[in-house]
């Protein structure tokens, strides 16, 4: 069971369920139809490929304390081989897309490819995976600025992504801006919260670098408490003004409430240094919970 464990969550693997949970939850709550089993397929895969390549580009050791690091260390070979597997597949999906509505990916507005672009150029310049001698820019390297271009990449991932299918797959457009633009904060705020918390685990490592993330400029209690416990109560109030405005009942408040009680209630608890396997798990999985979550609000409206 640690094996699977171990394998799930370092092998980057519960990242694509993540992604796949976000985009169901989106889908139910802008009252889209669902995209193709192929784009979710790409979905779930891609996610693995891209977080893998960062990590074990690396040079790691066997006698890394760090159970992540020396599991790819120990690893190395059949990562290798399951990242030419998986990218086989993904350019399969992918060519199986364009085959399929090539007609509606040329004739794309201009705002489509221009979304397109932004989201690439976020996620490879994140972790500066593009050449150095032609981009040498790494938004890791900004500090503070880190947590929201991840929170970003996610929100576009989970609000953008579904709109872009729909309109290749089948030429349809979205026409509620007003809720769209809420669900788009709203998960940009959340996952930039969560990558917050994440940070902490960053701690020493980023002091040493003297890469300045909220947890190294502000300290680990005021982070908590002068940071992340704000943000998610602004959140909550904004949660109440556009559930009054739409008209959501009690359930669906509710269901959509708990992410953000539970969010504040671990970052309460994050005073203490936990493991990895902690923040993989538990962090991650308030991602994968606000989901469920907002699945299930969805059935009451």
């Amino acid at each position: 069971m640690a094996k699977i464990i171990r394998f799930v969550f370092f092998g980057n693997y519960f990242v694509g369920l993540l992604a796949v949970a976000l985009n169901f939850e989106a889908t139910l709550q802008l009252g889209l139809p669902y995209n193709s089993v192929s784009y979710y397929a790409l979905l779930f895969l891609a996610p693995i490929i891209y977080y893998t390549y960062a990590y074990h580009t690396a040079v790691y050791s066997t006698n890394e304390w760090n159970l992540r690091t020396k599991w790819y260390a120990e690893n190395k070979r059949f990562i290798s081989y399951s990242q030419y597997i998986l990218s086989v597949f993904c350019l399969i999906l992918g060519f199986q897309l364009i085959y399929h509505n090539y007609t509606n990916i040329l004739s794309l507005p201009t705002i489509y490819w221009l979304s397109i672009l932004i989201i690439a150029l976020a996620g490879i310049s994140y972790y500066g995976l593009l050449p150095k001698s032609f981009l040498s820019f790494n938004l890791r390297s900004t500090g503070w600025l880190k947590a929201f271009v991840i929170g970003f990449v996610w929100a576009c991932c989970a609000n953008v992504l579904p709109l872009i299918l729909l309109k290749i797959e089948t030429g349809s457009t979205y026409h509620d801006p007003l809720l769209w633009s809420w669900l788009f904060l709203k998960n940009w705020m959340f996952c930039t919260v969560n990558a917050i918390i994440f940070d902490i685990k960053d701690y020493p490592t980023d002091a040493n670098k003297q890469l300045r993330t909220f947890v190294v400029r502000f300290g680990l209690r005021s982070t908590i408490f002068y940071i992340l416990i704000p943000i998610l109560s602004v959140g909550l109030v904004a949660l109440f003004v556009f559930a009054s405005y739409r008209g959501y009942g009690f359930l669906t408040l509710f269901c959509n409430m708990m992410p953000f009680i539970l969010t504040i209630f671990i970052a309460y608890s994050m005073r203490k240094r936990k493991n990895i396997l902690f923040y993989l798990m538990v962090i991650d999985g308030l991602i994968l919970f606000k989901a469920i979550c907002g699945i299930i609000g969805m059935q009451f409206v």
